[in-house]
């Protein structure tokens, strides 16, 4: 594997991992990249929250990474991965189920935060009237007071 990076999945984890990910062999074409590489690309994008372009060479080309977390998605593999996981944890009496999270990124923060209106921004009818007045601020005032 090399050089094991802070984030990245230890030898324990990975052997954990490994039997519920799909076959690491395509049948045809170019050998596909080493899944534990992917796996660890995709978690430090995760835990990062950076665009996939500024990913770390040494997880592979950034769009072999994304491309792979994204068929892995619709394939369903992320949800079979973890609920295989949850399921050996709650076997080995890890798992509290006593405890519940509600996720706050599904709840709407305003009726009107669905979405704005597009496009250029206005201008305003008063900005071109001859004779309007220079907008006013605290600092404005304060030089007309000195002056």
């Amino acid at each position: 594997m090399g050089t094991l990076h802070r984030g990245d999945l230890s030898e324990a984890q990975w052997a954990r991992l490994q039997p519920l990910l799909p076959p690491q062999k395509a049948p045809v074409g170019k050998p596909a990249h080493d899944h534990r590489r992917i796996l660890n690309g995709i978690l430090w994008k995760l835990r990062t929250g950076a665009p996939w372009r500024d990913l770390p060479e040494r997880y592979g080309p950034w769009s072999t990474v994304a491309c792979r977390f994204r068929r892995w998605r619709r394939a369903g593999v992320w949800d079979r991965l973890f609920a295989a996981v949850q399921q050996e944890e709650d076997a080995a009496g890890h798992v509290d189920w006593t405890l519940q999270f509600v996720d706050g990124t599904i709840i709407r923060a305003h009726q009107h935060a669905a979405g704005a209106k597009g496009g250029a921004p206005q201008r305003k009818p008063w900005a071109g009237v001859k004779g309007a007045t220079a907008p006013r601020s605290t600092s404005s005032a304060r030089a007309a007071a000195r002056g």
